[in-house]
């Protein structure tokens, strides 16, 4: 028998006996309104837990802020130029280089942005 036989079989017995939980490739649903309980004993919903991914993560944004401030103002203009795909100017190309190595000679963590 081939693999392809025994997994159809398999897929056969699973429909006919009723036993979809027991299967091995079978998909596991929980409802959103589920009762889950925390770890300090509070009964939440379980709708309730999911991230909401249109949320503002303000930390992450404050510290944006902050290294962005650290640079100077035309290093930011020509960063966001070169990130947008327009083309540089010679002098721009220039400063985007000298301020690049300024930076890396300081700490190499702030290069993350550029």
């Amino acid at each position: 028998m081939t693999a392809n036989t025994v997994a159809r079989a398999q897929r056969q017995k699973c429909k006919e006996d009723d036993l979809y939980a027991e299967c091995p490739k079978a998909i596991k649903l929980d409802r959103l309104n589920k009762p889950i309980i925390d770890s300090e004993g509070h009964t939440t919903e379980l709708g309730e837990l999911i991230a909401d991914d249109n949320a503002v993560d303000v930390s992450a944004r404050l510290e944006a802020r902050l290294i962005l401030q650290s640079y100077p103002h035309k290093f930011i203009r020509i960063a966001y130029k070169n990130y947008a795909g327009y083309p540089l100017t010679i002098s721009e190309r220039t400063h985007l280089y000298r301020q690049r190595n300024k930076a890396l000679k300081s700490s190499p963590k702030r290069l993350v942005l550029v």
